[in-house]
């Protein structure tokens, strides 16, 4: 299983989800107002009929709200050599022809050669191909390039490369939506209900959140109300409307399934069943308020499609993001300079944890702002500011909204006991690969692991541990048995056993002979650029 941008799918699942919503048939007595909504139950006659309940009903809340939904086109100059032409918005030419030939035995509609394709590509056809701006009958929105007979054709055209959606943040023209959306567009194009289009100036984007903001040149715009992403519950009703496929204003509807949920991004996801597609991208999820509770963005697919689970960016964080493009156009954070893992089970029960939570740090930057307040690798971290790291993604998130140049407190969890580390931020920069390559040593003499952990090692010459920036552990030359199952491997280096330190390879053998067999025990491994503990049962000596 795969998390998918939604602008990348061959295929669709439209998911109908309908569940009752019981309301007091006595409030409906009582001549209380009823919200839209959801509408009071059905009066039934007193027969023993099981009572009929309505289903919630939306109209109200999409004529309020359809307005504030846009639809993002985009462009690209690419020239008339590119196959791209008749393509419906936001589709990959490759991606869709491959699958209508493979599953179907025909061009896929609306290109070039398949049944009754327009033998131009401004031709008015009934999908969303390449119509032009007011020319033929056709539902889609395409390109406004040249035909395809025309000279200036010929080179530079502009081709329709995406579509998506956003909503109005203001009304002054800041429209929000994903940064897949407007990634790497020449134009963007901002259609509004009222079929006005206008070109919009991109304003700002973030990658790590998938957060952009564009704006367009007009006024008293219908702007949409910003929710509050920490008061969604589980269980209540959502919409999201969009653009799937192109279709404009496409309403579909179902329930908050997950909040918080880990996808291994920067940011907790509001997991929903509402259906949602390539198009989708960048259009709110909309509770029964009317306000906005977070930005459609991924699906969890077997096959490309929608399949009853989609993920939003919850709107506090996106409006974070977003004040910040406004202002600068960037996102600043703050960075402290470590590589983390979660902590497991296994770690935290033999390392004396009460339990599995907080952050492993498994490398530290050299010089940065971790290694000078004393991080180790090894370190669990506990806490930031105060607050509790849960889980490893917990702590770039705290981090990241921390000012650079600010203090902060850590508090690691080392060698049985935690400790206060002061700490300055600083600031994130843009991402890059590193990585320093120790020089290789003559290799020793193996030989067969003898000790309970099942594990054979050698000293580290010193120019060798200079050169890795340690000051102790002993290299892994054979495994066998249970470091064989831990997925310990040869050259290996081995820094610590549970809470002490290994410095020879004489001390390391003398340490693995008297580890109690009954008990795990956390032995702290660096392979390459990253440290972490690997958990591993020794067996018991004859």
């Amino acid at each position: 299983m795969s998390n998918l941008s939604l602008r990348t799918f061959l295929t669709a699942a439209a998911l109908a989800a309908c569940l009752p919503l019981a309301t007091s048939a006595a409030t409906a007595a009582s001549g209380a107002t009823t919200p839209a909504v959801a509408p009071a139950a059905t009066p039934v006659a007193s027969t023993g009929a099981v009572p009929i309940v309505n289903l919630p009903d939306f109209t109200t809340l999409v004529d309020r709200v359809g307005p504030s939904v846009v639809n993002i086109r985009t462009t690209t100059r690419v020239s008339s050599s590119s196959d791209l032409r008749g393509l419906p918005p936001g589709m990959d030419n490759g991606d869709m022809s491959e699958f209508f030939r493979r599953f179907f035995g025909i061009p896929m509609p609306g290109t070039p050669g398949s049944p009754g394709s327009p033998r131009g590509g401004n031709g008015g056809g009934s999908g969303g191909g390449d119509q032009g701006g007011d020319s033929g009958g056709g539902s889609g929105r395409g390109n406004r390039s040249a035909p395809q007979d025309s000279p200036d054709s010929q080179d530079n055209s502009e081709q329709s490369s995406g579509v998506g959606s956003g909503f109005i943040m203001s009304a002054d023209g800041y429209v929000m939506t994903n940064a897949h959306v407007v990634d790497d567009a020449d134009t963007i194009y901002v259609t509004l209900t009222d079929k006005r289009e206008f070109k919009a100036k991109l304003v700002g984007v973030d990658e790590r959140t998938d957060v952009a903001v564009v704006k367009i040149q007009a006024t008293s715009l219908p702007a949409i109300t910003m929710g509050d992403s920490n008061k969604v519950r589980v269980g209540e009703w959502v919409l999201a409307i969009g653009s799937p496929f192109g279709l404009d204003n496409t309403v579909t509807a179902g329930i908050v399934s997950a909040k918080g949920r880990d996808t291994g991004d920067y940011l907790p996801f509001i997991q929903t069943d509402v259906a949602v597609n390539p198009g989708n991208s960048g259009g709110p999820l909309i509770n029964m308020a009317g306000e906005v509770i977070g930005i459609n963005s991924q699906i969890y697919s077997r096959t490309g499609g929608f399949m009853g689970i989609s993920f939003a960016i919850p709107i506090d964080e996106a409006m974070r993001v977003a004040d910040q493009l406004k202002t600068g156009g960037k996102v600043v954070r703050g960075r402290i300079a470590v590589a983390i893992g979660e902590v497991t089970k296994e770690v935290a029960d033999s390392l004396g944890l009460p339990k599995a939570q907080g952050a492993l740090v498994s490398s530290v930057e050299p010089g940065g702002p971790a290694d000078k307040a004393g991080i180790q690798p090894g370190d669990i971290i506990l806490k930031y500011n105060g607050h509790d790291v849960s889980t490893a993604t917990d702590l770039p998130r705290m981090v990241g909204d921390t000012k650079p140049g600010a203090k902060a407190t850590i508090t690691v969890w080392r060698k049985g006991q935690s400790r206060d580390l002061p700490i300055t931020i600083a600031e994130m920069q843009p991402d890059k690969v590193t990585k320093a390559e120790a020089k290789k040593p003559a290799p020793p003499k193996e030989r067969a692991p003898s000790n309970a952990l099942g594990i054979a090692v050698s000293d580290i010459p010193a120019d060798q541990k200079k050169s890795l920036k340690i000051s102790n552990g002993v290299q892994v030359e054979a495994v066998e048995g249970p470091a064989s199952r831990a997925g310990f491997q040869k050259g290996d280096i081995i820094l610590r056993i549970g809470d002490t330190d290994i410095t020879s390879a004489k001390q390391f053998d003398a340490v693995a002979q008297n580890v109690d067999p009954s008990k795990m025990v956390a032995v702290l491994v660096r392979r390459g650029d990253n440290t972490q503990f690997v958990p591993l049962r020794p067996r018991a000596q004859k």
